[in-house]
C-alpha cells in the first residue's frame, strides 16, 4: 500500500465523526434526487403504459344530447381515427349504513363489444369480480377506488335515482379506467363521495331517454395529429347540440390532475436535494480547507521526498471523493427506502395496472457525477492552498493572523465590552467568508424545514376559504334538470333547512384580447350568502346587476381588466351571444370562470329562469330526518355534503403532507447537525492552542466553552430570521415552479410554521455544541501547547 493511501486511511478515521456528518448530507441530497426521480420515472411509465394498453383517447367532448348518426361525420374528420360515443349522468346513490347520499356518474357500457374482446376507447380493466350482463337485474362495475373508499364488495347492491327513478344496482365487479384515474366532479378528487359506475348501455339509454343519441364523445387520432388541429371541427360538427366544448388530453380533467402530481414530483426532486448538495460543498470546502492548513508539515515532508503537486493534490480529491462516495453508497440506500414508500403511497391513489420501483442506471451514474462535482468544487481552495505550498514554506508554521482594533474598538465602544466578547467580535471580523457560510448553511436548513411545512398551513388556508367563506351552506344540491328559481320554497320545506339560495353554473366560450377559452358562467343571487363569490384580499364581493367579473387566472388569460369588453357564448340551449363589461376582476384560488348577478344571466341566457343548483343550510340536529328527505326526492340528482368531504379531505392530506412534511424535518434536522457541528468542530481545531492556553492560565472548562461556542451561537441567532425569510423565498419559489394555469395558491405560512423551524434547528444546534462542547473538556492541554516555535 502507497504512503499516501495509508495516510488517507489515517485522516479519514482521525476525522471520522465530520466524515460521517458530511456524508449524511451528501447522502440526503443523493437519496432526495435520486429517490424522487425514479418514483418520477416509475409513475410515468406506467402512465404510459396505462393509457397505452387501455387506449386512452386523444379528444373529449360532452354535449347536451346529440344523434348517434353523428359518429359518421365525426369520423370523417381528417386525422380522426376511432369514435367512441357513450350516455353519461350523474345520479344519487344511497349506500347502506350511510347517511348522506353519495353522487355516482354513471356510464352505458357496450356489454356486446366487450364480451367480444372490443372495448374501443378508454378500455376498462377488470380489478375484481365480473362483468355485468345484459337482461335480468341491474348490474354494475364501480371504480375500484371507490369500492375500496366505501368498502364496497361484488355482489353488494345500492340504490340509485336514475332519471327520476329508483334502482336497485348489483355490483358485480371492481375496474380501473385511463380516463377516471382521479374521479371529480370538478373540483379536488373524492372518493367517498363521488364514484363512477358502468352499466349496460341499452338499458342506461332507455332508462334516461337516450335512445339513438349520445351525449359524451371520445376520439382517437392517427399518430402523428395534434389535437389542436381537430378541436375547431370536431366543435363545429356539435356546435347545434349544446356543446361544452372539446379538449385535448392534456386538459381533461384527471390527466390534468395525474400531469400535475408528477410535475410537481420533478422540482421536489430537483430544488431540494441542490440544496443538500450545495451545503455538503461548502463543508468539504471548509474542512479540506482546515486539513490542509493543519498538515504543513506533512505537505513539506512529502514535496521534500519527491510527490509532485499533482499526486499530493489528488490525495486531498481522493479524501473528498471517498467522502462523498460513502454519501452516494448511503444515499443510494437511502433512495430505495423513500422512493419504494413514495410510491406505496401513490399507488394508492393511482391505481395503474403496474407500478414498480425502478432506478435507471443512468440516474445512479448521474448521481455519482452531481456528488463528485460537487466534492471537487468544494476541495478547489484546498487544492489551490496545496499547489502553492513550496516545501520550504511548507517547513515554516503559518504566519500568525493579523490582528487589528475591531469596529467596536475603533469606535471607542471596547471598554463597556467583555474580553470573551471582543474575541468573538475579532474572529467574526478575521473570518467573515466563513461565517457568512456557516449562517447560510443554518438559514438553508430552517427554509428546508419551512417549505416541508407550508404546505399544512395552505392547505388549511384552502380549507377556510373554500368550505368557510366561499361555501357557507352546509350541502350542495344538483337537479336532473333546470326548476324554477321559486325551488326555494319546496328546498325550505326539507325537515331541518333552515336556509336555502339558488345558483347557476352554465358552459360558455369568452372571447377577449384576441384570445378565447371555454369555461364557466356562474350565476349568483347578489344577496347570496351560502354561495358566494370571495376575493383572497378583500373578502366577500357583491355581484353588480349589469356586466360580468372575471377571475384573476381568465383575466390574465384574456389580458383583460376592468372597462374591457369581452364577448360571451353560451354553449347550450338559445346559443346567444352578447358583448359585456368587464365591472370586476376577483381574485380566486381556483379556476377560470366568470361571475354574474343571476336574474342578469337568465335574462342574458333567454332560456327561462331555470337553475340546477342550490346550497342549503341545515340544523345538524335534523341531518337525519333532511337526508332521508333527499334520498326520497327524484328531482335531486346528486348531492355534496361538505362536512364529509371536508373530513376525507383532511384525513387524505393530512397523511400524505404529514409523511412529506416528517421525512423533511428529518432531513432538516441532519443537515443542521451537519453545518453546526462541523463548523464547531473546525473552530475547536483552529483555536486548541487559544483554548488550552486560556485553560492554563485559570479559565474554567465552562468559560472556554462558552468563548468556543459563543461565536457559534451568533451565527445560529443570525441564522433563525434569515431561514425564516429563505423559506419563505424557497416555498414562493416551489408555488412558482409547480403552479398550474387552473390553480393560482397564495404562499401561506402561519407564524407557528416559522416558530416551530426556528426551535427544531436551534434544538439541533444545541445538541450539536454540547458534542463538541465534550471534545472541549477532553483537549489534551499539555500535547495541544507543543507547538512549533
Amino acid at each position: 500500500m502507497k504512503a499516501l493511501h495509508i495516510k488517507l486511511l489515517r485522516d479519514l478515521r482521525r476525522l471520522r465523526a465530520q466524515v460521517l456528518t458530511i456524508a449524511v448530507v451528501v447522502a440526503i441530497g443523493v437519496a432526495g434526487f435520486v429517490g424522487m426521480f425514479a418514483v418520477h420515472a416509475s409513475l410515468l411509465e406506467a402512465r404510459d403504459s396505462f393509457y397505452r394498453e387501455n387506449r386512452l383517447a386523444d379528444v373529449f367532448a360532452n354535449v347536451k344530447r346529440a344523434p348517434l348518426t353523428l359518429r359518421n361525420r365525426l369520423a370523417a374528420i381528417d386525422g380522426v381515427a376511432e369514435v367512441k360515443t357513450e350516455v353519461v349522468f350523474d345520479a344519487q346513490i344511497g349506500l347502506a349504513g350511510v347517511d348522506p347520499p353519495v353522487t355516482g356518474r354513471f356510464i352505458g357500457l357496450d356489454l356486446a363489444a366487450v364480451q367480444q374482446g372490443r372495448q374501443g376507447l378508454n378500455r376498462l380493466t377488470l380489478k375484481r369480480g365480473r362483468w355485468p350482463e345484459a337482461g335480468g337485474a341491474l348490474e354494475a362495475l364501480v371504480n375500484d377506488r371507490f369500492a375500496t373508499a366505501r368498502g364496497l364488495e361484488p355482489g353488494d347492491t345500492v340504490v340509485a335515482i336514475l332519471n327520476g327513478r329508483r334502482e336497485r344496482v348489483h355490483l358485480v365487479g371492481t375496474a380501473a379506467s385511463p380516463e377516471y384515474v382521479f374521479a371529480s366532479q370538478g373540483g379536488a378528487p373524492d372518493d367517498m363521495s363521488f364514484g363512477i359506475w358502468w352499466i349496460d348501455g341499452h338499458r342506461m339509454a332507455q332508462i334516461f331517454d337516450m335512445e339513438g343519441a349520445f351525449n359524451q364523445l371520445a376520439l382517437g387520432l392517427e399518430p402523428g395529429v395534434a389535437p389542436e388541429r381537430i378541436l375547431p371541427e370536431v366543435d363545429r360538427v356539435l356546435e347545434r347540440y349544446g356543446a361544452f366544448g372539446a379538449v385535448g388530453r392534456d386538459r381533461q380533467l384527471s390527466t390534468k390532475i395525474v400531469e400535475d402530481e408528477l410535475s410537481q414530483l420533478k422540482v421536489m426532486g430537483t430544488v431540494l436535494p441542490a440544496i443538500f448538495l450545495a451545503v455538503a460543498m461548502f463543508i468539504l470546502n471548509v474542512v479540506l480547507s482546515r486539513q490542509v492548513a493543519t498538515q504543513r508539515g506533512q505537505i513539506a515532508a512529502l514535496k521534500a521526498l519527491g510527490y509532485s503537486d499533482g499526486a499530493i493534490a489528488w490525495h486531498y480529491i481522493q479524501l473528498a471523493l471517498v467522502i462523498a462516495g460513502l454519501g452516494v453508497v448511503a444515499g443510494l440506500g437511502l433512495s430505495v427506502v423513500i422512493g419504494q414508500g413514495m410510491l406505496g403511497l401513490y399507488d394508492e391513489v393511482f391505481r395503474f395496472n403496474r407500478l414498480s420501483y425502478i432506478t435507471s442506471p443512468v440516474l445512479v451514474l448521474l448521481s455519482v457525477l452531481i456528488a463528485s462535482a460537487a466534492a471537487a468544487a468544494g476541495t478547489w481552495t484546498a487544492i489551490r492552498a496545496v499547489v502553492s505550498l513550496s516545501p520550504a514554506q511548507a517547513m515554516q508554521p503559518p504566519a500568525p493572523p493579523s490582528y487589528r482594533a475591531t469596529l467596536i474598538e475603533r469606535l471607542g465602544l471596547g471598554r463597556h465590552v467583555s474580553a470573551g466578547t471582543l474575541m468573538v467580535i475579532r474572529n467574526f471580523e478575521r473570518k467573515p467568508l466563513r461565517a457568512l457560510f456557516t449562517v447560510t448553511g443554518i438559514a438553508l436548513a430552517v427554509a428546508l424545514q419551512i417549505s416541508g411545512a407550508f404546505w399544512l398551513d395552505a392547505i388549511n388556508h384552502i380549507i377556510d376559504t373554500q368550505f368557510r367563506r366561499v361555501q357557507q351552506g352546509d350541502v350542495l344540491v344538483n337537479f336532473h334538470r333546470p326548476v324554477p328559481v321559486d325551488v326555494v320554497r319546496d328546498l325550505r320545506r326539507l325537515p331541518g333547512v333552515i336556509e336555502a339560495e339558488v345558483y347557476r353554473f352554465e358552459p360558455v366560450r369568452v372571447s377577449g384580447g384576441g384570445r378565447t377559452e371555454d369555461t364557466v358562467l356562474m350565476g349568483l343571487r347578489g344577496e347570496a350568502r351560502l354561495m358566494r363569490l370571495v376575493d383572497e384580499t378583500r373578502g366577500p364581493v357583491g355581484l353588480p346587476p349589469h356586466g360580468v367579473v372575471l377571475s384573476g387566472l381568465l383575466a390574465r388569460e384574456l389580458q383583460a381588466g376592468v372597462g374591457d369588453r369581452v364577448e360571451l357564448e353560451f354553449r347550450l340551449w338559445n346559443q346567444r351571444r352578447a358583448q359585456l363589461e368587464v365591472v370586476d376582476v376577483v381574485h380566486t384560488m381556483f379556476g377560470k370562470q366568470l361571475y354574474m348577478e343571476l336574474d342578469a344571466m337568465n335574462r342574458l341566457a333567454g332560456d327561462g329562469n331555470g337553475v340546477a343548483d342550490a346550497a342549503l343550510q341545515v340544523d345538524p340536529l335534523e341531518l337525519d330526518a333532511f337526508w332521508q328527505a333527499v334520498k326520497a326526492a327524484p328531482s335531486i340528482n346528486s348531492v355534496f355534503d361538505k362536512s364529509s368531504t371536508l373530513a376525507n379531505f383532511r384525513d387524505n392530506t393530512a397523511r400524505t403532507m404529514g409523511i412529506f412534511s416528517g421525512v423533511l424535518t428529518l432531513f432538516a434536522i441532519a443537515m443542521a447537525v451537519g453545518i453546526i457541528y462541523n463548523a464547531a468542530r473546525i473552530s475547536l481545531s483552529e483555536r486548541a492552542w487559544e483554548l488550552a492556553s486560556l485553560r492554563v492560565l485559570g479559565m474554567t472548562r465552562g468559560e472556554v466553552s462558552v468563548l468556543l461556542l459563543a461565536e457559534l451561537g451568533v451565527e445560529l441567532l443570525i441564522a433563525l430570521p434569515l431561514g425564516a425569510l429563505a423559506g419563505w423565498g424557497l416555498a414562493e419559489l416551489l408555488m412558482m415552479l409547480m403552479s398550474s394555469d387552473a390553480i393560482d395558491f397564495p404562499v401561506i405560512i402561519e407564524p407557528a410554521t416559522y416558530a416551530s423551524a426556528a426551535l427544531i434547528v436551534l434544538a439541533a444546534g444545541v445538541v450539536s455544541a454540547l458534542l463538541v462542547r465534550r471534545q472541549v473538556d477532553r483537549l489534551d492541554l499539555v500535547a495541544v501547547l507543543k507547538v512549533r516555535e
